[in-house]
């Protein structure tokens, strides 16, 4: 019996089902209605007769699902009534009794919830190993010279292992916004039913502990209604792929014959269809190309919450595509980054090459001014100076002739060994002693700090 006279039209049909992208959900649905009868019979709501019934049914339906043999049929219209419908076959009018206590609305976030936890700690486990692969590539290149750069110029000498520990900072962060959008998913919905509750005496603290929550949704209506866990995913993914989009950006550009400075893996790069002697980095360049598909996740699912009225609404299903995809984007392109940085080879010559332009230890000439006594924008104005005549005579820094230091400074042709010890190369990378800086030093302490942080998966 319905209270409407006529059938759904085929068209709203299409558009109201779900079943053809939640059906990923089952293994929380089974999870949550084997606790959800568990608990009902512990709670004297059905008998341990009917209990047992629905718990042996369910067993049945999970081997359909995981052989992929469950038997679909049109008019299911997410995989929570597929279910519901396939073990009420199965088992018969108690099948009826399993949704007692309970709505789609509170049964579906905490699907979605378990899901959410589940997939934070699985990008956790991903960005850990490619902080892994990113710290061990790091220790085999701590003393490898190479410019650092500003504007895509070269700016101050860097070494590579230094670089390279940026990104194990950067990843670090994005796993404790993983743990952090764990712990948000982590109150328990189910209980409160539609919106308001339900009409009977249930151990909501029970359903918790058995599927893994932390705590029970205080609220029914922020229960049944609440998503921000899911923006709170989708932010520490977007946030991620656009830290792996900038380190794509710069396996391209390293890779490119102009760079030269390290060469990708066979397995994470392609060839051409027609210029036989290419070596694309595809994978790399995917890094780029997947970060704002991630994000317009992000940004979608903010549209559909904007000005929401409480408490369902159906908008809320557009939830678990979002979801869904942008998760299977992180964790495919954590995995390229991971083979990347984990077979890349680098050019140890042209890195030094690159680094030993005279021009990028400016910077240490004016701080050498500086010790001298020169104010620093003083200083800076007279190391352009130089710049400018190396430049424009054609020749490098250390080039210059006393008189020629002179006319731009008395106290640097005074000086003139300090200024000749300043354009040692080895002494631009030395000279950075402060904390986190690029000295050695300083990146052996770095990596010790990583060692400890890689250790110390953050809980959620």
């Amino acid at each position: 019996m319905s209270r409407f006279h006529e059938p759904p039209d085929p068209a709203f049909q299409r558009l109201n089902a779900s079943i053809g992208f939640d059906r990923r959900l089952w293994p929380q649905d089974v999870a949550q209605s084997r606790a959800h009868a568990r608990m009902l019979a512990d709670r004297g709501i059905i008998s341990g007769q009917d209990r047992d019934a629905l718990l042996g049914g369910l067993d049945a339906v999970e081997r359909e699902l995981s052989d992929g043999v469950f038997p679909f049929e049109d008019g299911d219209e997410d995989i929570h009534m597929a279910i519901e419908r396939r073990l009420t076959e199965l088992v018969g009018a108690v099948g009826g009794r399993l949704h007692t206590a309970r709505s789609r609305n509170d049964q579906v976030v905490t699907d979605l919830a378990m899901y959410v936890r589940s997939r934070s700690a699985e990008a956790r486990e991903a960005i850990t190993g490619l902080m892994a692969a990113l710290l061990a590539r790091a220790e085999e290149h701590l003393d490898w010279p190479m410019p650092g750069y500003t504007h895509l110029q070269r700016a101050q000498p860097v070494y590579l292992g230094h670089h390279l520990l940026a990104y194990f900072w950067m990843l670090s962060r994005d796993r404790s916004r993983f743990a952090f959008a764990e712990d948000q998913a982590g109150w328990l919905p189910l209980g409160a039913g539609a919106l308001a509750g339900v009409n009977f005496d249930t151990d909501r603290g029970l359903l918790a502990r058995e599927l893994g929550f932390p705590a029970v949704a205080p609220n029914s209506i922020d229960a049944v209604s609440g998503r921000d866990f899911i923006l709170d995913y989708l932010n520490a993914a977007a946030t991620c792929s656009t830290h792996l989009s900038r380190l794509g950006a710069e396996l391209v550009l390293w890779s490119s014959a102009e760079f030269g400075f390290c060469e990708l893996p066979d397995a994470w790069s392609s060839g051409s269809s027609i210029m036989p002697q290419k070596k694309n980095p595809d994978a790399a360049e995917l890094l780029r190309a997947k970060a704002p598909r991630v994000v317009a996740h992000l940004a979608a699912f903010h549209g559909v919450l904007h000005a929401l009225p409480l408490t369902y609404n159906k908008d809320l299903q557009e939830d678990k595509e979002h979801v869904f995809d942008a998760g299977d984007t992180l964790e495919m392109t954590l995995a390229a980054a991971t083979g990347m940085i984990a077979g890349v080879s680098f050019n140890g010559q042209r890195l030094r090459d690159a680094a030993a332009d005279e021009l990028i230890a400016a910077t240490d000439i004016a701080d050498l001014l500086v010790r001298l006594g020169v104010p620093f924008r003083e200083a800076h104005g007279v190391v352009a100076g130089l710049v400018r005549t190396a430049l424009d005579g054609g020749r490098s820094l250390s080039e210059l002739t006393r008189e020629e230091l002179a006319a731009h400074s008395a106290m640097l042709a005074e000086h003139s060994e300090e200024y000749d010890a300043v354009l040692a190369q080895e002494s631009w990378l030395e000279s950075k002693l402060s904390e986190g800086g690029t000295s050695l030093a300083r990146v052996r302490e770095q990596a010790a700090k990583a060692h400890a942080v890689l250790d110390e998966d953050p809980p959620a």
